[in-house]
């Protein structure tokens, strides 16, 4: 029996030295990856962190959250995400079908009735860009609207006369206005406005206690400051109103809210799980073709692993997630210059982890 237990004792001392030295390897590839990307320490930079079941592996900031005050990022920085924000908005239109407030089949002139050719669109081709309707970001009025605080009825019927670009369901074209008019829609549906409705059924429940909807009037603590780069240097990030991306660009987050909120997701805290899978199933066009697009995610893979990704961009801001089910591996990069993309980054990172984390299972 003593010698069992000697046994035993010197078995879990090895494992745990091995589980201290993969962590270690994996700290020094990941530091190996992002080193090569980011160079410049004393200009923007990002958050990354890698997560597994649910916890964090890995967290860094390299770089400053604020360039005229040499402030450093850190792991609590809240960045804009950009088009990230389509995931929540998905989630949310999920929550209220959920509740038999609507359905996704449901037509736009359902809500809208006077919007051109609503009766043929519906809320799941707006879900998965698949309606044809033109993205008001490719609009060249847009700059006459970018910093004017706008309804979102008004932005709505900025873009709704546009010609539409191809018929519902004819193709896949990522697309901006079809998550402006999901969120007026939760609007009109749940009698909140969108920044409400997110705070209160998704952030607080998911414990997302940085999350907010952006604002650059209002004091956020341990923000992040977004720049652009020049050939002269890095100067402020222009200026927009927040109520112009709205559902499909204008929230804020740390890389900590979103671990918690793809745990949310996981858990089904947020809405049962015969609801969350359609978010992450893979669509289909009028002729039976899969498009790689559930409802605010891409479903892709990586090295022949399912993944669910999506990156985002806004002035200043660049995004990237990554999450791999089979794994329950979470990549997440934020950055706060949007002259540094990471989601090649990201991506390898994941792979990284997939390698390494992966060996143990």
């Amino acid at each position: 029996m003593h010698l069992y237990k000697q046994t035993r004792l010197l078995v879990l001392v090895l494992l745990l030295a091995n589980t201290c030295a993969q962590a270690q390897h994996l700290e020094n590839k990941i530091d190996s990856l992002i080193s090569r990307f980011f160079t410049d320490s004393n200009g923007p930079g990002a958050v990354f962190m890698l997560a597994q079941n649910g916890q964090p592996v890995y967290q860094k900031a390299i770089g400053k959250a604020n360039l005229e005050w040499n402030i450093d990022l850190n792991t609590e920085s809240v960045f804009q995400l950009g088009s990230m924000t389509k995931q929540f908005t998905a989630i949310a239109i999920l929550q209220l079908e959920a509740q038999g407030k609507l359905r996704v089949s449901d037509t736009l002139s359902r809500y809208i009735p006077d919007y051109p050719n609503g009766h043929n669109i519906t809320l799941h081709h707006l879900l998965t860009h698949t309606s044809g309707i033109r993205d008001f970001t490719k609009m060249n009025a847009l700059r006459d609207i970018a910093q004017k605080e706008m309804t979102p009825e008004m932005l709505v019927n900025f873009f709704k006369n546009e010609p539409a670009d191809f018929l519902p369901g004819e193709k896949f074209e990522y697309n901006n206005s079809g998550y402006i008019l999901l969120g007026y829609i939760i609007e009109l549906v749940s009698g909140e406005s969108y920044e409400n409705y997110i705070r209160s059924h998704i952030f607080e429940k998911a414990g997302m206690q940085h999350a907010r909807y952006a604002s650059d009037r209002h004091i956020v603590p341990q923000r992040a400051y977004g720049y652009h780069k020049k050939e002269s240097g890095y100067v402020n990030k222009t200026v927009i109103h927040f109520s112009i991306p709205y559902a499909s660009g204008a929230l804020m987050a740390t890389t900590g809210d979103l671990l918690k909120w793809q745990n949310a997701l996981n858990n089904n805290t947020l809405l049962p799980a015969v609801y969350a899978k359609k978010a992450f199933t893979k669509q289909q066009l009028n002729n039976g073709e899969t498009i790689t697009y559930g409802y605010g995610w891409h479903l892709k893979d990586l090295n022949g692993v399912a993944s669910r990704e999506h990156g985002g961009s806004i002035f200043g801001f660049k995004s990237m997630g990554v999450y791999i089910p089979e794994m329950d591996i979470y990549v997440i990069g934020l950055s706060n210059c949007d002259c540094n993309s990471p989601t090649q980054l990201v991506r390898d990172i994941a792979a990284l982890g997939l390698s390494v984390l992966g060996k143990g299972k």
